[in-house]
């Protein structure tokens, strides 16, 4: 028996371009010494990557470092999603950071390589068929995020924000691995196929107490990373202290791959009888305390990391239909995975338009600023509050931001195909909730005020400053606006790739 294993190198080839790029990101900008030059090397990375991940994965689903009929890499249609969304939103984001790149608050060689590593995590976790390349694939994902958080020079609300964030990641991958470990002990097995076929036909070991903490410990660990309640105290800090771009980085990118990771265990791994009352819980604390919260929110960033944690719960609700033997049936089962990962793709697209929408609005370098900062802002600049509104409103689940809308019926009609109706009426009440704050905030982006300041945005010191729209800037801006119009136009694009 040979012990060389044959590499499916096509399967591999996303990965390999997202870490190509982080390698010629370095190399550009030790050679060249010229910021346009590394930015278009970093753009020009992730458009490939993500034109990559979606022909590999339309020619079928690949496998590939396999012992037996067990495979660490499997790259498949919800992998090519994966990998596609995370690199476009990477290259959304490097977009808005061009201002403050060109203007030196941060060194854009070490910003887009950190960028392009971050990316590559996130491109490998979608593809991730064992916990130990699950938890990596985590980690190269959220690694780079401590430093790019913190980036911004002079800043010391970024340097507490990365500070926090540090600590917070440091004690969720200590649970995760610790979580892994004892799922390790209890069954010897790593791969999420393996572990879930294991403890589905022997339930004296799915019912051992350790088993129960390993499990538990997983999902707790994942919670972490997902901002979830009683989990999520670190996300509203560090999103407001981060620049702009990075927060929403943060907010979109990173949230996905959480999603992604705490997906594939609950899917392939873990026993459905003890994950599903778990993430029912989850689900509504998580909506409920984020919609509540944010209903007081001044400041913008903040409102938008509250608003994200509520959107995670959403984002988690269609798992908690497995507490019930409904929801345990192979099609409920799956009609609920999708509707997780349809809702997310839905989400980050609208989350990353409202973040281009407040970059477009704020100073170059600028923080989010607060809600009064945009009071009228629709008025003086029509097309960037408009497309801020769209997304808002998308977020909310209203027309025209059918996007929104469709997501949550397909969160809303999952639950009700799972015989979970009073989560989806959980959903439906935090809906109504949600409507209040994001209906006001796009209120004001059309209120009258009181002197008309023209071209210019109100400072944290109460100054004013022009606000020129940088023609990166309004490309993405416009871009997800008009991803975000096609993909609620046709919604059931997603829903097929994600029920793959």
């Amino acid at each position: 028996m040979t012990g060389v294993q044959s590499v499916d190198n096509v399967a591999l080839l996303p990965a390999y371009l997202a870490a190509g790029t982080a390698v010629l990101v370095l190399i550009t900008d030790l050679l060249l010494v010229r910021p346009r030059a590394t930015i278009v090397v970093a753009a020009l990375g992730a458009l490939g990557t993500a034109v990559a991940a979606t022909l590999v994965g339309a020619a079928g689903e690949r496998r590939t470092f396999c012992v037996g009929g067990d495979c660490s890499w499997v790259f498949g249609g919800r992998a090519a999603l994966v990998g596609a969304v995370v690199a476009l939103l990477t290259l959304g984001v490097l977009g808005l950071s061009v201002p403050a790149l060109r203007g030196g608050r941060s060194p854009v060689g070490e910003y887009c390589f950190l960028l392009a590593c971050s990316m590559t995590g996130g491109v490998v976790l979608g593809a991730a068929g064992d916990l130990i390349t699950l938890i990596v694939a985590l980690e190269t994902l959220t690694l780079p995020l401590y430093v790019l958080v913190g980036l911004r020079r002079g800043s010391l609300a970024s340097a507490e924000a990365a500070l926090t964030f540090f600590v917070v990641s440091v004690v969720a991958t200590t649970i995760t691995l610790l979580g892994a470990a004892l799922l390790y002990a209890v069954t010897g097995g790593l791969h999420l196929d393996r572990l879930g076929a294991l403890l589905a036909e022997r339930p004296e070991v799915r019912d051992l107490p350790l088993t129960t903490a390993a499990v538990a410990l997983l999902l707790v660990g994942l919670a972490f990373k997902v901002a979830a309640v009683p989990f999520h105290a670190w996300a509203p800090a560090t999103y407001d202290g981060a620049p702009l771009p990075v927060a929403a980085y943060l907010s979109t990118a990173s949230k996905l791959g959480g999603l992604v990771a705490l997906l594939a265990v609950v899917r392939q791994a873990l026993p459905a009888e003890q994950t599903g009352p778990v993430l029912a819980v989850l689900a509504v604390l998580t909506m409920t305390v984020g919609n509540l919260v944010a209903l007081r929110q001044r400041r913008t960033v903040r409102l938008l990391a509250w608003s994200s944690v509520a959107q995670a719960g959403y984002i988690l609700a269609p798992l908690g239909a497995l507490a019930l033997a409904a929801g345990r049936t192979d099609e409920a089962r799956s009609a609920a995975y999708a509707a997780a990962v349809a809702y997310a793709v839905f989400f980050v697209v609208l989350e990353l338009a409202a973040f281009a929408g407040v970059t477009a609005l704020r100073p170059t370098g600028a923080d989010g600023g607060t809600l009064d900062d945009l009071r009228g802002a629709a008025r003086r600049h029509p097309w960037r509050g408009a497309a801020l509104g769209l997304a808002l409103v998308g977020l909310a689940g209203l027309p025209p931001g059918l996007a929104g809308l469709f997501a949550k019926v397909t969160v809303v009609r999952a639950l009700l195909d799972g015989g979970a109706a009073w989560l989806a009426l959980v959903v439906a009440l935090n809906s109504v909730i949600g409507l209040a704050y994001y209906l006001r905030v796009t209120a004001a982006l059309w209120a009258p005020v009181t002197t008309e300041p023209g071209p210019v945005a109100a400072t944290a010191g109460g100054g004013a400053v022009a606000v020129p729209l940088v023609g990166v800037v309004a490309v993405v801006l416009a871009v997800t606006t008009v991803a975000a119009v096609v993909l609620g136009v046709a919604p059931q694009l997603v829903l097929d790739l994600a029920g793959r």
